[in-house]
């Protein structure tokens, strides 16, 4: 299970335009090429901020929000008491 949510992950860091390169790191890849191994250095904020682009991402197309708890951490929230549904009809 934990391997279908890292593929799923990648996939859909796509729909954010989210380099290879960072997608991999993000998920604790080694780097596979040359240049991500040897020219390539991203900080943890680049990081930090493609994550959040791609978790923002995925909460929106779920109909959630983020919002923030007390200590600081975030947490989705539902936007509506109706929230989007599927048919396969």
């Amino acid at each position: 299970m934990l391997h279908g949510l890292l593929r799923s992950f990648g996939t859909l860091a796509e729909w954010v335009e989210c380099p290879v390169g960072v997608v991999a790191q993000i998920q604790g890849h080694k780097p596979s090429a040359i240049a991500e191994k040897h020219y390539r250095r991203r900080p943890i904020d680049l990081l930090r901020l493609w994550h959040e682009r791609i978790e923002g991402w995925i909460l929106d197309e779920a109909g959630l929000s983020v919002a923030s708890a007390p200590n600081g951490a975030a947490v989705a929230k539902e936007e509506s008491a109706n929230p989007p549904t599927v048919g396969f009809g």
